[in-house]
C-alpha cells in the first residue's frame, strides 16, 4: 500500500458458506468476530508502517492527514448473522462498515448469484431477500452499516436497493455488458445503483473482466474498459475501484497494491482528471459511508 500510494483499504472478516444449522451459523459468527478482533489488533502490531483502524469516513480522512494507513474492517457473508440480528450491531461495534449479504451460496438472509449445488441450493430459495433479510437491511441501516450486494442474486440486489434507506454498494463486481458473468452487474442493475445514489466498485478479478480469462490474460486496459462503461452509463459519482487481492483479484499489471499507479496512469490516458480520480479512488465510497453514518439511529 505504501509503495502504491494507497492510504486506506478494507480488510474483510470473510465467512465461507457451509451447511445451515444453528451450530454452523454460531461457528461462522465466532469466526467473523475473531477476524474482526484480529483486524482491530493490526494497529497495535509492531510495524514500521503507522496503522490506524478506522470505522467512520472522517476517521479515514484524518488517518491520511496524520500519515497513517487506514485499516477499515468489514464483514463478508451474512451467513454469520444466522437468525440473530443483534449480531449486526456487534459487527458494527467492532468497526465493520459494511456487510456483504451473501457469498457463494444462499443463506438465511438472501439468495446468492452463485447457488451452491453441493449444499443443496436451488436456483432461488427466497426469491431475493428473505423476511429475515429485509429485517437485516433495516438493522444495518440502524447502526450505519452499508449494505453490500456483491455476490447476491439480481432479485436480492434490487430488493435490497428498495429496502435500504441508505445507498447500497457492490464492493467488488464488474460489468455484464463487457463480461457476462453471474457476479457482474447488468445495465439495469447499474441504473439501480445510480438511482439510489450507490456505488459499484469495479474489481480486479480476471474472470469478471474478460470471459474465462486467467490473470496473465488481463491488463489495466481491460479493467479501465469496465470503469469507462460504468461511468458512461451511470456517472462518475457512482463508480469506484477495488482489488479483491485476497479473494482471487489481481492481473498482469496489477498483482498487488504496489502496482496501483498503473491503474491511475491508464485512466489519465483516457482523460480522467484529478477530481474524477479522487472519486474513483475512494471519494465515492466515503460519500456513501457518510450517508449511512448520518442515517444511523
Amino acid at each position: 500500500m505504501v509503495r502504491g500510494g494507497l492510504s486506506a483499504a478494507c480488510f474483510v472478516a470473510y465467512v465461507p458458506q457451509t451447511g445451515r444449522t444453528p451450530a454452523s451459523e454460531d461457528a461462522a459468527y465466532g469466526r467473523a468476530l475473531a477476524m474482526l478482533d484480529q483486524i482491530n489488533r493490526m494497529a497495535h502490531t509492531p510495524s514500521g508502517i503507522p496503522l490506524r483502524v478506522t470505522s467512520r469516513a472522517d476517521a479515514i480522512v484524518a488517518a491520511k492527514r496524520d500519515g497513517f494507513l487506514a485499516i477499515v474492517p468489514c464483514v463478508e457473508n451474512g451467513f454469520a448473522v444466522g437468525a440473530d440480528l443483534s449480531r449486526i450491531a456487534e459487527f458494527r461495534r467492532r468497526g465493520a462498515i459494511y456487510m456483504t449479504l451473501t457469498h457463494n451460496g444462499h443463506n438465511g438472509l438472501a439468495d446468492s448469484c452463485n447457488p451452491r449445488r453441493d449444499l443443496g441450493d436451488r436456483e432461488s430459495e427466497h426469491g431475493g431477500l428473505s423476511v429475515l433479510g429485509r429485517a437485516a437491511v433495516v438493522a444495518m441501516n440502524k447502526v450505519g452499516m452499508l449494505v453490500d450486494v456483491a455476490h447476491t442474486s439480481r432479485d436480492t440486489m434490487a430488493q435490497a436497493a428498495e429496502a435500504s434507506r441508505s445507498p447500497i454498494v457492490s464492493t467488488h463486481s464488474c460489468v455484464s455488458a463487457l463480461c457476462d458473468h453471474s457476479r457482474n452487474m447488468t445495465d439495469w442493475q447499474l441504473d439501480v445503483i445510480r438511482d439510489v445514489r450507490g456505488v459499484i466498485q469495479i474489481t480486479a478479478v480476471a474472470a469478471f473482466l474478460k470471459p474465462n480469462a486467467k490473470p496473465d490474460e488481463v491488463t489495466v486496459a481491460d479493467f479501465a474498459d469496465h470503469v469507462d462503461y460504468a461511468v458512461k452509463r451511470i456517472g462518475i459519482d457512482h463508480v469506484g475501484i477495488s482489488s479483491d487481492f485476497d479473494g482471487g483479484g489481481g492481473f498482469s499489471d496489477w498483482h498487488d497494491a504496489s502496482q496501483s499507479p498503473n491503474i491511475t496512469v491508464e485512466l489519465v490516458k483516457r482523460g480522467y482528471d484529478r477530481g474524477a480520480l479522487e472519486k474513483l479512488w475512494g471519494g465515492n465510497f466515503l460519500r456513501v459511508m457518510r450517508v449511512a453514518e448520518g442515517m444511523a439511529s
